[in-house]
């Protein structure tokens, strides 16, 4: 049903501020980096899902993820999303090929130099903070981002 909110992970593979990135080939966020992430299958729960994803997108066997935080993105359009959002620290590896996009290494201090979800530098902060998230973002109906606000500690962050 149109509306409802698709259930994701978004796995953060980093080493210190370093982050292995996902270049895209295909929606959503097409030609965009973002970590590696996809869809919860049916009968999985979000971690198995997380474990499942870098082992696919980015061929890594991770023993666990470390669970930080979620991230819900609604839009009056297709984009609705629950995101449950892990990370492991993982040593620099050249980077896998990859069916989904280019995975590359970035810096944390460049994020903004490329093309990326304005939601992420946020997620990378916080996660470098430590600091447990629950973001709630809001998109109109051209996927532009309205408005983001972090719910634990009730702020607006966009």
């Amino acid at each position: 049903m149109e509306g409802l909110k698709r259930v994701a992970v978004i796995c953060v593979l980093r080493n210190g501020s370093n982050f292995l990135l996902l270049k895209r080939f295909n929606e959503p966020n097409k030609d965009t980096y973002v970590p590696v992430g996809g869809k919860v299958d049916p009968f999985e729960n979000p971690y198995q899902a997380a474990i499942r994803e870098v082992r696919e997108e980015a061929g890594i066997q991770l023993d666990s993820m470390r669970f930080c935080g979620t991230l819900v993105e609604t839009s009056p359009v297709k984009y609705n999303w629950m995101s449950f959002i892990y990370e492991a620290s993982i040593d620099i590896i050249p980077p896998p090929d990859c069916n989904e996009g280019i995975l590359e290494w970035h810096n944390f201090q460049n994020i903004n130099s490329f093309p990326t979800p304005k939601t992420d530098f946020f997620i990378y902060q916080y996660i470098l903070d430590k600091k447990p998230f629950a973001f709630n973002a809001n998109y109109d109906n051209h996927l532009v981002l309205l408005d983001m606000t972090e719910e634990i500690e009730n702020i607006k962050v966009v």
